[in-house]
């Protein structure tokens, strides 16, 4: 675990964190007392694993209810935080969104699918509770860097049928405005068994008979149809970690599904750490993206 931990790292990211904090934002970032209400270390779910799956919700004090983001973060399901991704967050509380920032079992505590059901019980958790965080349950936006992407889009687009989300609080579809894909893993199937395979998928996956079972069940490229939510995906065509590959084939098949969505490619990128020029293209391209949905009025 430590060696796959130390292959993957998280400094790629971390770099960032802090350019799309500065493309988004300038130096000045945002006052969260004053436009936020902190409600820290929420718990959303009481797992078998003796987990206490938590939330910082950031509450807007907008005087009507505001869109929410509901972000998971990164890390190749081995490793990461959720204070972690405070800098990435800030371009919505800037906003006065509401924000959820989610932390899920990583393979240390469980392996998969666990990741996925607590991504899948965050979302039934912050639906059930947009009363209490001042949340428009029809500007609901999902979102996530890597592994956080994987987990958002798996949170949005699986059925109540696929199982995954039945020691959930409530069972009905439920309806997500958009999805914010930031170079996730489309199809974990493809990093355990193929030339593409990851030792941080391995490590995630585990050993058992069914892996490849368990792999195709939660890559995302599995569960595309008709009626999904906009997706649009920002993904760099050098990309180590996980295949700009993916990124094509999923608008491919988002596409021939009839699902809006948008494919934005940094020229040259690896796993995050893009240029500041290209972070602000992307988050101007999300901008647009989210106010011809009607996330952004």
């Amino acid at each position: 675990y430590d060696r796959v931990l130390r292959e993957y790292g998280d400094q790629s990211e971390a770099v960032s964190v802090a350019r799309a904090r500065r493309a988004a934002l300038g130096p000045t970032g945002v006052t969260l007392t004053a436009s936020h209400r902190m409600l820290h270390d929420v718990t959303y779910r009481y797992t078998a694993n003796g987990y206490d799956a938590k939330m910082d919700v950031h509450v807007s004090r907008s005087p009507s209810a505001a869109p929410v983001l509901v972000y998971f973060h990164g890390g190749g399901w081995i490793s990461g935080t959720k204070e972690a991704s405070l800098p990435l967050i800030q371009p919505y509380l800037a906003r006065g969104w509401t924000v959820a920032n989610v932390e899920y079992r990583l393979a240390i505590t469980a392996l998969a699918p666990a990741a996925v059901e607590d991504a899948r019980c965050a979302l039934r958790f912050v639906v059930a509770h947009a009363a209490d965080y001042n949340v428009d349950t029809a500007r609901v936006v999902l979102s996530g860097h890597s592994a956080g992407a994987h987990l958002a889009l798996l949170a949005a687009i699986l059925p109540a049928s696929a199982g995954l989300d039945r020691e959930c609080a409530g069972t009905t579809e439920m309806h997500v405005a958009a999805i914010v894909n930031w170079y996730g893993q489309m199809d974990v199937a493809d990093l355990v068994d193929s030339p593409n395979t990851k030792s941080y998928a391995l490590a995630w996956l585990g050993s058992t008979s069914t892996r490849e079972a368990v792999a195709r069940r939660v890559s995302p490229l599995t569960w595309v149809r008709g009626g999904l939510p906009p997706i649009i995906s920002i993904h760099g065509d050098a990309d180590p970690s996980v295949p700009y590959q993916h990124a094509l084939r999923m608008r491919d098949a988002l596409t021939n599904a009839g699902v809006p969505n948008e494919l934005v490619t940094i020229p040259g990128g690896g796993h995050g750490n893009f240029p500041p020029g290209e972070e602000a293209r992307a988050y101007a391209v999300i901008d647009a993206f989210l106010r011809k949905y009607g996330v952004i009025r």
